[in-house]
């Protein structure tokens, strides 16, 4: 009744991971030998490390001149939360949300800075529709969803003369998806995530218009010494220059340099995109060739290149969650793919990194493997 025979090829790397994500091909720990460990950041060394990091996203990201680019504390979290308490408050406010990460910033603007927002919400599996968005508001959202696996298919719908700022948390877009700078004044990431770097610091992008907003509005809240962009009502050019808040790790900078060095290697951001593009192509085309798996995505336009969430649709599954945990769970005991269950509040099923560190020919070897480990399972539930 099942053909269960096990696949003969496995992939090279096994870390499917959604985040932190594997690393670059070839990663070993004698790359980061230059990096200044037991040295203040602070001191010449230090900072210039800080400078070149932010030099290079700028370069590989192909970030405006005039836009600010700031490493902070508190990986993606802390850079959305940052903008959330300096800039929110100053007008109207929307907060859009479609999976677990979104909701966290729903609660922060509703429940915690305790403003009369508008919340849009849409179902795990869709983006909600941005033509009913009212950008004249201040706008929170995330590019791409990493629990949900959607995203926002492009800028179009945001209007350039919007009179409220776009607050984008794109930590698992940035890298792997063109974000449209004309259309964002504020952009977050972790470098954990596309560029496979080690966890806790995050990246804080700042508009002109972003910048004008820190310096014209003092919220009513109390500010974290780490939230605190601003003194004496002017920006601190220094965090934008290399002089972090708090002190972050040297060793973890001098990986991203490295991450940032190799994404130059492999042709910048057009490269990190195609490389992105053809790991999701590879799952596409086993879904579409299955009847038994499909995306979590409802519309192709919006879905994920990097976060590619799966769910069984065979009617012969008993259990989903079930079915879904014995199956991730086999997948990692055979060693051919690593935390590729879902995300905990998301719909049952499989969540596969296909980001851009992560070499297409081990996708491809993964497929085979995913379709043993069903037909296992399906056989041991009967």
């Amino acid at each position: 009744m099942f053909d269960i025979t096990t696949p003969a090829a496995r992939p090279v790397n096994p870390r499917f991971s959604s985040g932190p994500c594997a690393k670059i091909p070839g990663f070993s720990l004698d790359m980061l030998s230059d990096a200044p460990l037991g040295r203040s950041h602070r001191a010449a060394i230090g900072k210039n490390k800080l400078a070149q990091a932010i030099d290079l996203t700028r370069e590989v990201l192909e970030v405006p001149a005039d836009y600010r680019i700031g490493i902070v504390p508190g990986s993606d979290t802390g850079a959305v939360e940052m903008a959330m308490w300096t800039m929110l408050g100053a007008c109207p406010v929307e907060v859009l949300a479609w999976e677990s990460f979104g909701e966290g910033w729903v609660t922060d603007a509703v429940k915690q800075l305790k403003l009369d927002a508008t919340v849009r919400r849409a179902d795990y599996g869709r983006i909600v529709d941005f033509t009913q968005v009212d950008f004249d508001k201040d706008v929170v959202f995330t590019w791409n969803g990493t629990t949900s696996g959607v995203r926002v298919p492009n800028g179009e719908v945001i209007p350039a003369d919007r009179a409220g700022l776009t607050i984008c948390d794109a930590t698992s877009a940035a890298f792997a998806m063109d974000l449209p700078w004309d259309k964002l004044d504020v952009v977050t990431f972790s470098w954990q995530k596309v560029l496979g770097g080690e966890g806790a610091h995050g990246v804080l992008i700042l508009s002109p218009r972003a910048a004008e907003r820190l310096e014209s509005y003092v919220p009513d809240r109390p500010l974290p010494k780490i939230f605190r962009l601003t003194k004496g009502g002017k920006l601190i050019e220094g965090i934008f220059k290399g002089e972090t808040i708090n002190t972050p790790s040297m060793l973890c900078v001098e990986d991203y340099i490295v991450a940032l060095n190799w994404a130059k290697s492999v042709g910048g951001l057009r490269g990190l995109i195609s490389r992105a593009d053809a790991n999701a192509q590879v799952v596409a085309d086993f879904v579409a060739e299955h009847d038994w798996i499909a995306n979590l995505a409802e519309d192709p336009a919006t879905t994920s290149t990097t976060s590619v969430c799966l769910r069984f649709t065979d009617p012969r599954i008993k259990d989903a969650a079930a079915f879904a945990k014995a199956v991730a769970k086999r997948l990692e005991k055979e060693g051919v793919g690593l935390d590729l269950g879902a995300y905990r509040d998301a719909p049952a099923g499989l969540r596969i990194w296909c980001g851009s560190t992560v070499e297409t020919a081990d996708v491809q070897a993964l497929m085979p493997w995913i379709e043993w480990a069903f037909q296992q399972e399906l056989s041991a539930q009967t």
